[in-house]
């Protein structure tokens, strides 16, 4: 566990597409807004950890088709986020207070998961990293995997939100009243998504 523990810590330190989302959210509605955000992510993650443990996980592996239709659905979906940023920011902006890009509560945790669950390189992430830390006599495999699974996911939450308390400041110091940085904030959200989608949708199965 120690070993898988130290591995996972690694791997948070390659900025991947929850890095962003994460930032962006936060920068853009606050630390609560962030905090959904992740809890999305890891809600995402939790459930490939369980589609893996099912084995589900494995038809990603070995249909390409199924990995296509996954794949360019997570793709449209982002980059319609990022279309939608771009709109939201070239509105007239009224004086009163302003509606965020993606509020907190039930529509960002659904906003994250979705693109968490989109992506199908997660799934064959779970499925083939996972296996690794399995003990031949340890308990059952799937209680193993289980284990592991959600272990990743509670480590997940901290790297989140460990993010989100370093990043909100900067978020509240230039973001939070109209002007340059505000006029661009949504066009910046609108980049990083489309360019995630774009990226997403040139991923290989291999």
């Amino acid at each position: 566990m120690l070993t898988f523990i130290l591995v996972v810590l690694m791997l948070f330190l390659v900025p991947g597409p929850a890095v962003f989302i994460t930032i962006s959210q936060t920068v853009k509605g606050g630390i609560k807004t962030g905090i959904v955000t992740g809890l999305g992510l890891a809600a995402g993650d939790l459930i490939h950890t369980v589609a893996a443990v099912a084995g589900l996980s494995a038809i990603l592996m070995t249909s390409s088709l199924a990995f296509e239709i996954v794949k360019y659905m997570g793709s449209a979906y982002l980059i319609y986020l990022g279309i939608m940023a771009f709109l939201e920011r070239s509105k007239k902006e009224p004086k009163t207070a302003k509606k965020p890009l993606l509020p907190t509560g039930i529509p960002s945790f659904r906003q994250a998961l979705l693109i968490e669950l989109l992506n199908p390189k997660t799934s064959l992430f779970f499925l083939a990293f996972l296996p690794q830390f399995v003990r031949s006599d340890g308990p059952p495999v799937t209680i193993q995997l289980l284990i592991l699974g959600l272990t990743f996911v509670v480590m997940g939450i901290v790297y989140t939100t460990s993010l989100v308390l370093l990043t909100s400041s900067i978020g509240s110091k230039f973001f939070s009243k109209p002007g340059p940085a505000s006029k661009w904030m949504g066009k910046a959200v609108g980049v990083v998504y489309i360019g995630l989608g774009l990226k997403l949708a040139l991923q290989t199965q291999d």
